[in-house]
């Protein structure tokens, strides 16, 4: 258990069970969920301020939300994490919608968007997907896994009433809206270490 605590507390982007289990030479991605379980249980009885939780593909080390305040100060994170109301609402536009077009969020949003979606993509927040099959093959837009991490998702089924007003891939050989994570093999992108939501 205290190999397992050790790798995910320097550990720099979500683990899956696997690679923890690697890391912390367990003998599978069962005893890393088992040790986890040990771990959030340990420090529930002890109350210590932290909590290890599923995020996007893999399993990170947070700190519980009533301590935000304080880290914050320490880390002045704010400024990292703060997004403009039009960056916000492109954001939340292809998080719902995605994969979606430039001319379809703009469509939405009633307003010119390519330097919003530009500043998602400097902040890797968003990524091209693939490219529509309408005249001119324009981009498709989709979310990335760092927008999960960010946000404390394990995937875009988490987001607020996602049932209602996510839309659905209807045929095949469509980009996959469902599942954003990136495969096991992907290295995820570095960020700085949230507090659990």
């Amino acid at each position: 258990m205290a190999r397992a605590e050790a790798v995910l507390l320097v550990a720099d982007a979500p683990l899956s069970p696997r690679r923890l289990a690697q890391l912390a030479t367990l003998a599978d991605a069962t005893e890393a969920r088992t040790q986890i379980n040990r771990l959030n249980a340990a420090y529930e009885q002890a109350g210590t301020p932290f909590r290890v939780e599923r995020v996007a593909a893999g399993y990170r080390l947070f700190t519980l939300p009533q301590f935000a305040f304080w880290l914050g100060k320490l880390h002045h994170r704010d400024a990292e994490l703060k997004l403009s109301p039009p960056s916000m609402e492109t954001l939340t536009i292809i998080a719902y919608r995605q994969p979606i077009t430039r001319a379809d969020v703009e469509a939405i949003r009633g307003v010119q968007c390519s330097e919003m979606i530009k500043q998602l993509m400097e902040r890797n927040l968003v990524r091209i997907g693939g490219e529509d099959d309408s005249l001119g093959r324009p981009f498709l837009y989709e979310t990335t896994r760092k927008f999960l991490e960010t946000f404390g998702l394990r995937d875009l089924d988490e987001l607020p009433l996602a049932d209602r007003l996510r839309r659905r891939p209807t045929t095949e050989g469509s980009p996959a809206s469902s599942d954003n994570a990136p495969d096991a093999d992907d290295t995820p992108p570095v960020v700085p270490v949230p507090e659990a939501s």
